[in-house]
């Protein structure tokens, strides 16, 4: 049975998702990042608090989506939720479809940058509210693991500006600074450090709408931000910021696997540092074609470089300390496959006003002052 496209079945089919996520988001991050018990009154508390946040985000990120699409005429659908019970946060986010192609180049621009203004304004009122109303320093007391960490807030009134000796368990979960956080939040003792911040409900809801907000900003391929890249620069610049982009993301990944598996502290097996090298060698040949379109030449001298990187990174271990980041991996993966780094032609190709370039401009540096190259580092 084809599903109908529109009408109130279809609406109900997005509400149905819209409550399965919020669910989702609610008991997955409740479970693991929470401070209560499962099935308490603070547990849930906690998960309403931060569903209630990070879906208000997406929500409003694809709502400027969807607006700008109606504006232009363009048929587009409502957000379908996306709910990964158990995995992640709870969500995968939110995403609208286009049913046609779009008309023009500032369609294009208005299209891509909606959501991404609308969703960076609602995730700078989050921070604040968030920040405006922090718990007390009291607020982990009793939590598991956090003994050291207690006994320091007790003895200096404040949190710690890094982590107490010992204090961060296998599995707790470092979040990436990034300028506009720092901001935010300032440099004070009052304020959750980022090795405690998921803990915090509301204000890692925050910090993962910025986050957010600079991953759909990537200027790659058909991302929001390779919309905005592909309007205001054109196909050739487009394509070359792309894969520019797409080899610094390479290069952490590099980094970051070498320093995690290639020459981790406890060292493979032979046999499986053999095939862990081999591994990383398809994955980078085929990522190096992907990205040049099946150039050898190009691929050989991509395939060399990061080679190269992993090879040397035990030398400069402050290069994967302060730029490695594995996951980057799957992103290059992801991007390279799914969201390609084409950009499809619009047919009209009318110039920019004065108005959308500023509005183009302004959403490089939101991507610029919320990006980390390093955003979610989980403690071995």
């Amino acid at each position: 049975m084809r599903f109908p496209t529109s009408g109130p079945l279809r609406t109900n089919f997005h509400l149905i998702l819209l409550v399965l996520t919020f669910a989702s988001t609610a008991f997955t991050w409740a479970s693991w990042g929470g401070r209560a018990p499962f099935g308490t009154p603070l547990f849930l508390q906690d998960g309403i608090r931060f569903a209630t946040g990070l879906l208000l985000f997406l929500t409003v990120h694809e709502f400027g989506h969807y607006f700008a699409a109606k504006r232009h005429r363009i048929d587009v659908t409502l957000p379908f939720y996306v709910p990964s019970p158990f995995i992640g946060v709870g969500t995968l986010g939110a995403v609208i479809k286009v049913r046609e192609a779009i008309p023009s180049r500032r369609a294009l621009f208005d299209l891509g940058a909606s959501g991404p203004l609308a969703g960076f304004v609602l995730a700078i009122g989050l921070a604040i509210v968030a920040l405006v109303l922090l718990p007390p320093l009291t607020y982990l007391m009793g939590l598991p693991g956090h003994e050291e960490l207690i006994t320091y807030i007790q003895a200096m009134g404040g949190y710690p500006p890094t982590p107490p000796a010992g204090s961060l368990a296998p599995g707790s979960l470092v979040l990436g600074q990034t300028p506009l956080f720092s901001f935010l939040t300032g440099d004070n003792g009052h304020v959750p450090p980022m090795h405690e911040l998921y803990h915090f409900p509301f204000l890692f809801s925050a910090w993962l709408a910025l986050f957010f907000t600079a991953l759909n900003l990537l200027p790659v391929g058909q991302l929001d931000g390779g919309h905005i890249t592909y309007a205001l620069f054109g196909p050739k610049w487009h394509l070359r910021i792309g894969r520019s982009f797409l080899l610094v993301l390479m290069a952490s990944g590099t980094l970051g696997y070498a320093d995690e598996i290639l020459f981790a502290a406890q060292p493979l097996a032979p046999i499986q540092t053999l095939l862990a090298w081999l591994f990383f060698s398809a994955l980078m040949f085929v990522f190096a074609q992907r990205l040049t379109e099946g150039s050898l030449r190009s691929t050989i001298i991509i395939l060399t470089g990061v080679l190269t990187l992993a090879l040397i990174e035990p030398r400069l271990p402050f290069l994967a300390e302060t730029l490695g980041y594995s996951g980057w991996l799957l992103w290059c993966g992801l991007l390279l496959f799914f969201v390609r780094m084409q950009h499809p032609p619009v047919p009209i190709w009318e110039p920019l006003d004065r108005k959308r370039r500023l509005l183009g401009y302004l959403c490089i540096a939101i991507f610029l002052t919320c990006f980390s190259i390093q955003p979610l580092l989980i403690v071995p």
